[in-house]
């Protein structure tokens, strides 16, 4: 593939991947009567149980207002509850029930099956470099961002 072919195809094609697996795990997700999204939620709760409201959405990278619809929907099926922070009353911290433990439980080897399904006929080695290399590129683009960032910010120090 030629650099010009690369420039062409490669945001589309990893916009279309992102996309196509989105859509995968929310039709897989929905046999546990679940979204992605909220999966996505009860997944990182349970990895930092404790954690802000306001630290999830900048984690999951969601407006708040949309992750409060979200843990609304979770509080009301009894897989999370919010709980009140000892030091601010107006702070509410994120644990998860009995039931969305058990729901994870279910739901464990899901993640497997569809990184199985997504690499089927790739070696398990070029697997393994794919994921090293897209690490590499996310960390190329979090450098571009910081790098636009400051070059913004000398321009506005220089002209502002």
């Amino acid at each position: 593939m030629t650099r010009g072919s690369v420039d062409h195809n490669f945001l589309f094609t990893l916009g279309e991947l992102y996309r196509l697996l989105r859509v995968y795990a929310d039709k897989e997700a929905s046999r546990f009567g679940i979204t992605r999204a909220q999966w996505a939620v009860l997944a990182k709760v349970e990895r930092s149980e404790g954690m802000k409201q306001s630290e999830l959405a900048e984690l999951l990278e969601m407006q708040p207002i949309t992750l409060t619809r979200l843990i609304d929907k979770l509080c009301d099926s009894d897989w999370i509850e919010r709980r009140s922070d000892a030091s601010d009353r107006r702070v509410k911290r994120l644990y998860l029930k009995k039931a969305g433990r058990q729901l994870l439980g279910k739901m464990s080897g899901l993640k497997s099956e569809l990184t199985a399904n997504a690499l089927d006929g790739i070696s398990p080695a070029d697997a393994h470099r794919l994921v090293t290399q897209l690490e590499s590129i996310k960390e190329n683009v979090r450098n571009a961002i910081q790098a636009s960032g400051a070059e913004q910010a000398r321009k506005e120090q220089r002209y502002g």
